[in-house]
């Protein structure tokens, strides 16, 4: 995407001057070809014929005809065929496309024949109206590069409005933000894979017409996919007929396009450079961007070849070592081997103004230890270097491969890595070989390293993200002309019982991973361990953690990875899982909680200069990302802050439970007060001990019903909570045991049985509120609270054991209760410690409500 700034544009809109235009009264056409001598238009509508349509030329080397509308209409037709005819200085006339022109097209019926150029301006039913907004500029590009004619999965080309049909949902359901259309203008050799162009303003009519091509621009917006154009300046088709080449042929340089002599021709394209000195060869490049912008609503482009652009050597035979002396300001582009700084800085800051530059040495990488490397010799410290080794004042768009990896001669990555094994190996009713095992693994893990590690955007070429097999073979004579190798195969994809769907899958997973967490853009970048021993790569990128074991067999379990903020982590994406062709080895619903590492503001003492740490499984052959859990706010993002929040909660209803004897006994020790009576009044001392040693013997209800391991601790505590009548009531109410059988000498064994069973059957007012909870402060409380009977009284009913003696002691049944209502009057210690009664039980329901809905 090209940061051009609006004031370069506004005085380039040569397209309303030049090449055919409608004014009022009639059609004016113009075209600059300062050495011709004289000139005409030609077309359907004079018959070919240009005796009566002479143009005049002026000092600037334009020539200009305007044309009278006949009978109100205009004189030459929406779609009809025109050309440029001039005489050349050695008195030779000549036919030639117009420059500036807007559609151009062959006679299908005639083979091998021209190209001449059509006048379009359809009338205003015809022309299309774009309906959806352009989006916004994304923070960080996800790029699909696409070529609309090789689109199809017929062996045939396809066109503008099926690509837009059938296509782009496919892009947006992968959760691309951007589409790269390639083969735009039109370009008479299909096999240029459209950087041959030869007419700059007009859209290739393979795929259908201008309107066509709106429609899908328009499409793609409504899916919220920006549309980049890539754009070729850097050079022109050598056609004469057909292109600018030989459009106003034998001048010299300030006369033409083209630099005149060896300069004006690279030898490894076999194409025409153009002459940037010239004013209006400026106009023309310039005017042309503006065009697409305009009237096609794109937005933005890819500038193709580079290093032809800013050297005069054209890259050609030549070694670039990243000496600054080599280097000098030139033209804005994009594509560049050579490294120039400054290319995607911007202009204020004294750079070219471009947003992004590709990263072109990182495929080359992957295809050298591909091809030359075994596994063991994988070095993830180089593959490290290689995928950050740029100027990071600069956005960089990483690829793993591009078009340039899938033509003929070339393989993609899954064709290197399965080869063969892909016609026979990709089908699910059977077991993997070893080769598509490795192949598909591999295949994921070098696209989201490359997408995470190689830039600030990502690109992918159609079809690649599910490892289209073979390669592209535009027609030609040596295959017959065939198209059978210039499509997409998209019924791989979409077959159930085929692997293919397990890379697609996994494509889509990661684009999503950079939606949500918006990594591409993340200024954070640091790699923590490149262990080539473990040939495994750690590093953090904005908020998440990734974790890349590319060994081929070692699986390390308790894996420990540095991170730089503490806290729990849970895995975001994984290779390794069942719906992208993994076996599932990552354990998705664990939580790992880091590890403070070595002394806080000394980086040297830390784990891999980490300042915390957590431990992972990491399957061979797998790649994970983490995310950071972050709590709800007033948790402190620590797992301490949920065991605060309960523990408060467990105060609260301590304070309750302590507001009087009877009461406290009736909420918290699970029996109403008038139960407890009964118990006191009927029971004698020696039955009731001999009751509660058997009730001792009894499982804890309470245990039963809390339930989860997670809550053991608490469990045993509850457990000894309840082991025994005379246990419980002492533990809960501080009363000593010889206390206690005093009280109840009166009562019957009989109905100290029956109320012990009664007593047993309620349900845990203290369980059924802490319910399921993993602290260790909750344990901490009770721990306290059944210290000692005098002491746990004393701290947690507000009580001193000395008074609650005197209370048993010295009261009978009538004035114990009328001591216990005195009681229930006092103040808790307890719940003076967590604040006002109504204010803590309110913070408490609140707390609660939130760990509930948590």
């Amino acid at each position: 995407m090209c940061n051009v700034k609006p004031f370069c544009f506004f005085h380039f809109v040569g397209y309303l001057k030049f090449g055919f235009n409608r004014e009022e009264g009639g059609i004016v056409y113009r075209e600059w070809a300062p050495a011709a001598q004289q000139a005409q238009v030609i077309g359907d509508f004079n018959g070919w014929d240009g005796s009566n349509h002479r143009m005049e030329k002026n000092e600037f080397g334009v020539w200009s005809i305007k044309i009278p509308d006949s009978g109100g209409n205009p004189a030459i037709p929406h779609n009809s065929r025109v050309k440029f005819r001039f005489r050349h200085g050695n008195g030779v006339w000549v036919d030639r496309i117009p420059a500036w022109i807007r559609y151009a097209i062959v006679d299908p019926s005639s083979f091998g024949a021209p190209y001449d150029g059509v006048y379009w301006d359809p009338p205003p039913s015809e022309r299309y109206q774009f309906k959806y907004p352009q989006p916004p500029k994304p923070k960080a590009p996800r790029i699909y590069e696409a070529h609309v004619g090789m689109s199809s999965s017929e062996p045939c080309i396809n066109t503008y409005r099926e690509f837009a049909n059938d296509v782009l949902p496919r892009i947006r359901a992968n959760n691309y933000n951007t589409v790269q259309l390639m083969a735009v203008m039109e370009h008479s050799y299909y096999g240029s894979f459209g950087y041959h162009v030869t007419n700059f303003f007009a859209v290739s009519s393979r795929s259908g017409t201008p309107e066509d091509l709106k429609y899908l621009i328009d499409k793609a917006h409504s899916l919220g996919l920006c549309v980049l154009m890539d754009v070729v300046h850097s050079h022109a088709s050598n056609n004469v007929t057909d292109g600018l080449n030989g459009f106003d042929v034998g001048q010299s340089s300030q006369d033409s396009y083209f630099h005149t002599g060896d300069r004006g021709y690279h030898k490894l394209w076999d194409s025409r450079l153009f002459n940037y000195a010239n004013w209006e060869v400026l106009r023309f490049l310039l005017s042309n961007l503006r065009w697409w912008l305009e009237e096609y609503k794109f937005d933005g482009f890819r500038f193709d070849g580079v290093t032809s652009m800013l050297y005069h050597h054209h890259g050609i035979n030549m070694v670039f070592t990243g000496d600054y002396n080599d280097y000098f300001n030139a033209t804005v582009i994009a594509e560049d081997v050579s490294g120039m700084p400054g290319l995607g800085r911007s202009v204020s800051e004294g750079g070219i103004g471009f947003d992004y530059r590709l990263a072109m040495a990182i495929p080359d990488k992957w295809i050298d230890y591909l091809k030359n490397k075994s596994d063991e010799e994988w070095s993830v410290k180089e593959i490290s270097w290689s995928l950050t080794n740029r100027r990071h004042t600069e956005k960089y768009v990483a690829y793993a491969e591009s078009h340039d990896q899938a033509i003929v001669g070339d393989k993609t990555i899954a064709f290197l890595l399965m080869d063969k094994e892909m016609y026979s190996g990709m089908s699910c009713l059977t077991d993997p070989s070893p080769m598509i095992e490795r192949g598909i693994a591999l295949h994921k893990m070098i696209h989201l390293l490359t997408m995470a590690l190689g830039g600030e955007g990502y690109l992918n070429f159609m079809g690649n993200e599910f490892g289209h097999p073979e390669w592209i073979d535009f027609p030609r004579e040596g295959n017959g002309w065939s198209y059978d190798k210039c499509r997409r195969q998209w019924n791989l994809v979409d077959t159930e019982h085929l692997r293919y769907k397990f890379m697609n899958a996994f494509d889509k997973a990661m684009n999503l991973l950079d939606e949500k967490y918006s990594f591409l853009a993340s200024t954070k970048q640091i790699v923590s361990s490149t262990n080539d021993e473990d040939k495994v790569i750690v590093f953090e990128l904005g908020d998440l953690v990734f974790v890349f074991n590319f060994h081929a067999e070692n699986t390390y379990d308790g894996y420990k990875v540095g991170c730089d903020l503490p806290g729990k982590y849970r895995v975001a994406l994984d290779s390794d899982a069942f719906e992208f062709g993994g076996h599932g080895r990552v354990g998705h619903d664990v939580d790992h909680f880091t590890s403070p590492e070595g002394i806080p503001g000394v980086p040297e003492t830390n784990f891999n200069n980490r300042p915390n740490s957590f431990k992972v499984l990491s399957p061979a052959r797998t790649c994970v990302a983490y995310y950071r859990v972050e709590e709800k706010e007033g948790n402190h993002n620590s797992s301490g802050a949920a065991n605060d929040a309960l523990t408060a909660v467990v105060v609260a209803k301590l304070g309750d439970f302590e507001e009087g004897v009877n009461q406290t006994f009736t909420a918290d020790t699970f029996a109403k007060q008038e139960d407890l009576e009964e118990v006191v009044n009927e029971a004698s001392a020696a039955d009731a001990v001999a009751m509660q040693e058997d009730f001792k013997a009894r499982p804890s209800s309470v245990a039963s019903d809390v339930g989860p391991p997670e809550t053991a601790d608490i469990v045993a505590k509850l457990g000894d909570f309840e082991e025994g009548v005379d246990q419980t009531f002492a533990a809960d109410t501080g009363a000593k045991q010889e206390d206690l059988e005093e009280v109840i000498n009166e009562a019957s064994a009989a109905d100290a049985v029956a109320k012990q069973e009664d007593f047993k059957a309620r349900p845990s007012s203290v369980a059924s509120d802490v319910g399921p909870t993993k602290t260790a402060d909750v344990v901490a409380k009770l721990g306290d609270f059944e210290e000692g009977v005098d002491q746990t009284f004393a701290a947690d009913t507000g009580a001193k054991q000395e008074d609650l003696e005197e209370v048993i002691n010295e009261a009978s049944a009538a004035d114990a209760v009328a001591k216990q209502e005195d009681f229930k009057a006092r103040p808790s210690m307890v719940a003076s410690d967590v604040g006002p009664t109504e204010k803590g039980n309110k913070e408490a329901e609140e707390i609660e409500k939130g760990i509930s809905d948590d």
